[in-house]
């Protein structure tokens, strides 16, 4: 597509052939940036990590301080995202990322996108009235976090309509009711029988259809669009910082390893970015539930779907939202990652490409073209053939950065038990990981088996009362564990909440979703505008 500018970027969300954005060059960090951004607040280090990615020419700084301000003023802690310590001999810690509104990783880059996005449409609908407005159609697909955060960043928001889908039945009570609950008129939640996967795709399909994009103008939400990357760059460096400040790293000496519960890469993805950048750390670590093609590809450098089928697929808990489907996703504990195939790989895949298959007697433009053709060879065969093998230099490139372990539901239980009962936690009582956070911290304790030296961060990617029911399963018999003891007040009658909500069927295809969103948003603008 050539080269676009930062707001097409966040705009459009996703390229016309499908493929996803990325930026041309990964910036170098600043002389000094390890004594200068030490001490610096969550808001203040994104403000100096988005600033090499977002030109002033864009977004002045002052007006890129007031959104990132405004952003994350919404959290519940001064930190924003916090790193406590969970077992100080074996140096595992946890980065807590659930501080938000909606009690989720994503809320630190929807909250940040909701505000691109009005920021973006105030200053392109300035002095136009009526019909002449730029108004803005964001669609995304949910496994149940992605939706309430972007809800919760978008709701009431002016020249903005916003349509989620998720899976009908597959996403926790929680997750449903925080979604379906909020009334105001902008905010459409569409119950799909179907899949996640199928939910993606329909957003995909969505994005390519010449008609849909005649009509409205789409964005995106899910981590597709590349601010969401950008914006989850910063809690590497915050966390990084909060170790040295605790004294218990120091940066001289020391190494630190990140650990990311893993379904559509993108978390870890924002990792590899802050890597990239020159964070120093050793490995990131891919954590995965039971659906593992990531962990198959590092193990192998196969990647390919790898459907499960009647008693085979059966797993998790209906109560906490699982998204087994006839497709053949795996229902485990923890439903967020249950996905076949992860949307952001090829993100990777093409930096990999770009160093690989790249030479010095090639130019810049070459070696890019290069890795846009590699990819989509792959993504092609992904697509006709339900998977790929990439040669061993590539696999070797990708094992530089990664390894990966791949964590079962019966460890998932076991280790929110053993959590639970660790001495010295934050805390009076045992601490409380749910179960995407248990995968992480598994995986964390299998590499400091082998690398006991490291300090070892496992993503904590959402409180335990989004899945409580799982948490409950591990914790029943625990002597002094109550719920109640970490229930957030927010959450308390919501499920008994009135709900706004359409069903879909999957059968119905596109034309039917494509009608039943440019009615909505018709119907929207007319209140709006007459």
């Amino acid at each position: 597509m050539g080269q676009l500018s930062f707001e097409e970027v966040v705009l459009k969300g996703l390229a016309p052939d499908n493929g996803l954005f990325i930026p041309e060059v990964i910036p170098a960090l600043p002389p000094h940036w390890q004594n200068d951004w030490l001490n610096l607040s969550f808001e203040e280090l994104a403000f100096r990590v988005f600033s090499l990615y977002i030109s002033p020419a864009e977004i002045p700084s002052a007006a890129l301080k007031d959104i990132i301000q405004k952003s994350y003023a919404t959290f519940r802690v001064p930190s924003v995202t916090p790193t406590v310590t969970l077992d100080s001999d074996r140096k595992i810690h946890l980065l807590e990322l659930f501080h938000g509104p909606t009690f989720a990783f994503k809320d630190v880059a929807l909250q940040f996108l909701g505000n691109l996005f009005e920021y973006f449409l105030v200053r392109r609908n300035e002095g136009k009235a009526g019909k002449d407005r730029e108004h803005l159609t964001v669609i995304g697909a949910t496994s149940g976090d992605t939706g309430s955060a972007a809800i919760y960043g978008l709701r009431g928001r002016k020249d903005v309509s916003v349509f989620i889908m998720y899976p009908t039945g597959k996403v926790s009570p929680v997750q449903e009711a925080q979604m379906t609950t909020v009334t105001d008129e902008n905010v459409h939640c569409l119950s799909v029988d179907g899949t996640f996967d199928d939910c993606q795709d329909f957003v995909k399909a969505l994005f390519a259809d010449p008609l849909t994009n005649t009509t409205l103008r789409l964005g995106a939400v899910n981590s597709i669009n590349w601010a969401r990357i950008l914006a989850q760059i910063t809690y590497y460096f915050a966390s990084y910082f909060s170790l040295i400040r605790s004294g218990t790293f120091n940066p001289s000496t020391g190494h630190v390893g990140f650990v990311v519960p893993t379904g559509n890469f993108g978390d870890v993805l924002a990792g590899y970015f802050a890597k990239r950048m020159g964070l120093p750390m050793s490995k990131l670590i891919i954590a995965t539930n039971e659906n593992d093609i990531l962990h198959r590809f590092w193990e192998t450098g196969a990647y390919e779907k790898h459907t499960v089928h009647s008693a085979a697929a059966e797993g998790g808990l209906v109560e906490d939202g699982v998204k087994a489907h006839t497709e053949g996703v795996k229902e485990t504990l923890s439903p967020a990652m249950d996905i076949l195939v992860s949307s952001n790989f090829e993100r990777l895949l093409w930096f990999i490409a770009y160093d690989v298959y790249g030479s010095d007697t090639m130019g810049v433009q070459e070696r890019r073209q290069a890795a846009g053709l590699k990819v989509k060879e792959w993504q092609t065969s992904l697509k006709t053939r339900g998977g790929f093998n990439v040669e061993k230099k590539v696999l070797d490139a990708a094992k530089a950065h990664f390894a990966s372990e791949r964590v079962s539901d019966a460890e998932t239980v076991a280790t929110i038990r053993d959590v639970y009962r660790w001495p010295n936690t934050p805390g009076s009582k045992g601490y409380i990981i749910d179960p995407h956070t248990a995968i992480s911290v598994a995986a964390a304790l299998r590499s400091a088996e082998a690398a006991p030296g490291v300090d070892h961060v496992a993503l904590s990617t959402a409180h335990p009362a989004k899945f409580s029911h799982a948490v409950e399963m591990a914790l029943e018999k625990e002597k002094g564990f109550q719920f109640d003891d970490v229930l957030p007040s927010q959450f308390v009658g919501l499920k008994d909440l009135p709900r706004r909500l359409v069903h879909v069927q999957k059968r119905s295809g596109l034309a039917s979703i494509r009608k039943l969103i440019v009615d909505e948003v018709e119907k929207e603008l007319k209140r709006t505008y007459l």
